[in-house]
Formats: C-alpha cells, sequence, structure tokens
C-alpha cells in the first residue's frame, strides 16, 4: 500500500479546488463559502505542503486596503501556524464583469490597464509570500464570434501585457518566473493560446522568454485531444516546466477537474512514471510541486471535500509506487530492451560524421534491408500490456 503523504511529496492544492462551492451553468451552490484559513489547517493535516490562490480567493474583488490586509493577516496567519508554504500565486481575471471580454486581450483599452494593474498589485503578495511562480490563465483571453477579435493585435496585446509584467518583477526584484496555462475552450468558445504547443511557440516571441514557461493541465490538453504526458515531456524537453496542474478527464468535453487518475489511468500512469523516473540517467524529471487543480463534486459535502482532496494525494502515491514497481521488473526491463525504448536516445548521427561519411555508408541505405527491418514488430502490445498490469496491481 502506498505511503501516507508527507512535505517531501510536495503536494498542493489550489485555495479554489476545495473552496469550490459547487456551482455550475446549470444549477446553484451545493455548498456554503469555506473560510481560505480553513482550507490551509485542514490541507496540512491530510499532508499537504503548499496552498496556491487566486487573489479574489484570500481577498474578496473591490475590498478596500484596510479589509484586505485584514483578509491578508488571516492568512498568513494560518501559514505560520501550518508551515504551509505558497510556491504559486495567479490573479483572477475571469469572473468580474468587468472581464467579460479578457484582461490582457479586452477590446477595451481600459480594462486591459485596470488588469495589468489588478496583476502588479498581486505579484507584490506573492513576492512577499515567499511565490517562485506566477500562473496565467487567459481564461477571458479570447472569443465567440471571429470577426469581433483581432487575433493578432490580440497577440501583439498579450506579448506587450505579459513583457510588461516580466519587467516589473526584475524592476522590483520580486524573483518571479511565470507560467502560461493553455486551455483550449471553457468559458470563451475559443480562447487564445490554445494549447502547449501555442503557448510555447508564443513564449518564443516574448522580450524576457527566459523567465516565461508553462504549467500545463491535464483537463485542457485532454480536451483538446491531445496526450498530457507528451505535452509535458515536451515541456520537460523545451526547459519550460515551470509549473503543473494534475486533475483528471474523461474525454473531449468540457472541463471535468475530476480527481487525479479518475480520468484517463494509464496516460496518468504515463505522467508519474515520466515525472519520477524521466531525466536522462533515470532521476525526476521535475522537482516542482505536485499541484491539484481539481474541483470537488457537486454531489458531496465537505466530508466529500476533503476525502477527494485525500484521493488526489493517495492517486499519485499509488502510480508513484506502481511506476516504481514497473521499472524495478525484470520483465519490463527485457520488453523495454526490445522494443528498443532506449536506442531512441542514441545520436543517428555517428560522432562527427559529415554528409559525405554518411552517404558513403552503404549500410543505412544500399545495403540496408528495408524489407527485412519491416517484417519485425517492435512488443509495443507486450510492453503496455505489462505496464498495464502493473497498475492493476497483478504483477
Amino acid at each position: 500500500m502506498a505511503a501516507e503523504p508527507t512535505r517531501a511529496d510536495k503536494f498542493s492544492f489550489g485555495l479554489w479546488t476545495v473552496g469550490w462551492q459547487a456551482r455550475d451553468p446549470f444549477g446553484d451552490a451545493t455548498r456554503p463559502p469555506l473560510d481560505p484559513a480553513e482550507s490551509v489547517h485542514k490541507l496540512a493535516e491530510l499532508g499537504a505542503y503548499g496552498v496556491t490562490f487566486h487573489d479574489d480567493d484570500v481577498i474578496p474583488f473591490g475590498a478596500d486596503d484596510s479589509s484586505r490586509a485584514e483578509h491578508i493577516s488571516r492568512f498568513r496567519k494560518a501559514l505560520d501556524e501550518t508551515g504551509i508554504v505558497v510556491p504559486m500565486v495567479t490573479t483572477n481575471l475571469f469572473t468580474h464583469p468587468v472581464f467579460k471580454d479578457g484582461g490582457f486581450t479586452s477590446n477595451d483599452r481600459d480594462v486591459r490597464r485596470f488588469a495589468l494593474r489588478k496583476v502588479m498589485r498581486n505579484m507584490e503578495l506573492a513576492a512577499e509570500l515567499g511565490a517562485q511562480t506566477y500562473v496565467m490563465w487567459g481564461g477571458r483571453e479570447g472569443s465567440e464570434y471571429d470577426l469581433a477579435k483581432d487575433v493578432q493585435a490580440a497577440l501583439d496585446r498579450y506579448r506587450e501585457g505579459v513583457d510588461f509584467l516580466a519587467q516589473y518583477s526584475i524592476d522590483r526584484g520580486f524573483g518571479l518566473r511565470f507560467a502560461l496555462e493553455p486551455k483550449p475552450n471553457e468559458p470563451r468558445g475559443d480562447i487564445l493560446l490554445p494549447t502547449v504547443g501555442h503557448a510555447l511557440a508564443f513564449i518564443s516571441s516574448l522580450d524576457h522568454h527566459e523567465l516565461v514557461g508553462l504549467n500545463p493541465e491535464v483537463g485542457h490538453e485532454q480536451m483538446a485531444g491531445l496526450n498530457y504526458a507528451h505535452g509535458i515531456a515536451q515541456a520537460l524537453w523545451h526547459g519550460k516546466l515551470f509549473h503543473l496542474d494534475l486533475n483528471g478527464q474523461r474525454g473531449i468535453k468540457y472541463d471535468q477537474d475530476l480527481v487525479f487518475g479518475h480520468g484517463d489511468l494509464i496516460n496518468a500512469f504515463a505522467l508519474v512514471d515520466l515525472i519520477e523516473h524521466g531525466a536522462p540517467g533515470g532521476g525526476p524529471a521535475y522537482e516542482g510541486p505536485r499541484h491539484f487543480d481539481y474541483k470537488p463534486s457537486r454531489t458531496e459535502d465537505f466530508d466529500g471535500v476533503w476525502a477527494s482532496a485525500a484521493a488526489n494525494m493517495r492517486m499519485y502515491l499509488l502510480l508513484k509506487e506502481r511506476a516504481q514497481a514497473f521499472r524495478a521488473d525484470p520483465e519490463v526491463q527485457e520488453a523495454l530492451a526490445a522494443s528498443k525504448v532506449g536506442e531512441l536516445r542514441e545520436s543517428t548521427l555517428g560522432a562527427g560524421e559529415t554528409s559525405a561519411d554518411f552517404l558513403a555508408d552503404r549500410g543505412s541505405y544500399e545495403d540496408y534491408d528495408a524489407e527485412g527491418a519491416g517484417a519485425k514488430g517492435f512488443g509495443f502490445v507486450r510492453l503496455n500490456q505489462l505496464a498495464v498490469e502493473h497498475v492493476l496491481g497483478a504483477r
């Protein structure tokens, strides 16, 4: 059985997860509001090491300076009492009606300026609380009507905003890294920077691209029919996995935000294996928080909320345990070798090999037995069956 979660596991939760009142487009809330300080204490009891938040999760929108200071003080007290850390902070630019056409890319210039000021204020709080990562989810940065949004101009404004905020962090010495969070749709019909690939291309155009990476979410990539483990691998390959959001999703539909592993279980297993063993030489591929961005089901009371929070951590630890057993299994090692998985790390060209050298190698083309090679199988089905058996605890 998997061990109980500890601070060393680096499990973190957004306050908006356990604090979700379960209001959806078709129904009212099924749970009352949850005090942020209570969330901090309860998550600490369950074994989490960190909490994250939008500014509005801690400080009600429009609060005056006195009220703002009071809310922050109560939140700080809970952090101090529990030892919970704040590894990441973000800003809510999607709930209030003012952001109905976006924050950084609203057609209304005054809204864009207001959004930047809101983020700047929250960046100061993030730095004060010791956060290292600042996530930007552009949930309202998009459109429903193609002719209503000049997409190229919107990307100009998006870049202008991110460049400006990165420079502000540098000028103020905040030491923050920024992580863009892609999503294809919902709440907008189409959201800008919808996938990991779109976001990576956008980052390459930034003035301070070295400070900007990604915060990919399971459900967001899978909503677009994409492979989350592949997206994480590419983000790692680019050195741009600054943070990640774990949850569960069952196919191309609305953003379900299920408990991690309660959707595509095999992909979740592959992801945990990648995170824990995916670096060259077998070390952890990602050192940051294992952050859960899920929603407790609308059917649950508060007992169910905390049970679901615990389930996220347990699912990760169970899959980590299964991944360790998978890697240690001699039959798996033999299957990996037979499938030539490790051979992909070998350079296709020899050290110092020139195009002339390559053309002179008759074995690479003229004398190569393509028919014979084409008749051989790779054994991928056997390898995947072994993985499934490990996930099921059958081995």
